[in-house]
């Protein structure tokens, strides 16, 4: 089963995290053609952290898991803190094919979504 962990920084204000979990929720819904299982996971601040987001895709049968960083830039924590958290938990697991994905950022569909966003505004 393949597994799709969509990980952001976590945050002190329980909205911000909860608009991560809404978002893996609605995920889960648009690309079950493609994952098996959709979860949300923080780097720190808020529950579930990165480890125990990859041990819960495990536990609900994942044998692939693809990590996306819900980051819009390639600072410190997509660049080291979330590797590094990723191959320390991959040596718990070595049956398990675990993926880091590029940071959203990172798209080629960030410049369309912008655009989209700005054009979205309502003109006065």
């Amino acid at each position: 089963m393949k597994a799709l962990l969509l990980v952001a920084h976590g945050s002190r204000r329980q909205q911000s995290n909860d608009e991560v979990v809404l978002l893996a929720d609605k995920l889960r819904k648009k690309c079950f053609m493609h994952y098996d299982i959709v979860n949300a996971a923080f780097l720190e601040l808020a529950e579930v952290l990165i480890p125990d987001g990859i041990k819960k895709c495990i536990d609900e049968g994942a044998s692939s898991i693809v990590v996306l960083p819900y980051f819009l830039n390639s600072g410190r924590h997509v660049i080291e803190d979330i590797p590094n958290i990723v191959n320390d938990t991959i040596k718990n697991h070595p049956d398990v094919d675990i993926r880091i994905a590029p940071h959203l950022g990172a798209s080629d569909l960030m410049m369309e979504l912008l655009i989209a966003s700005a054009n979205s505004t309502k003109q006065s």
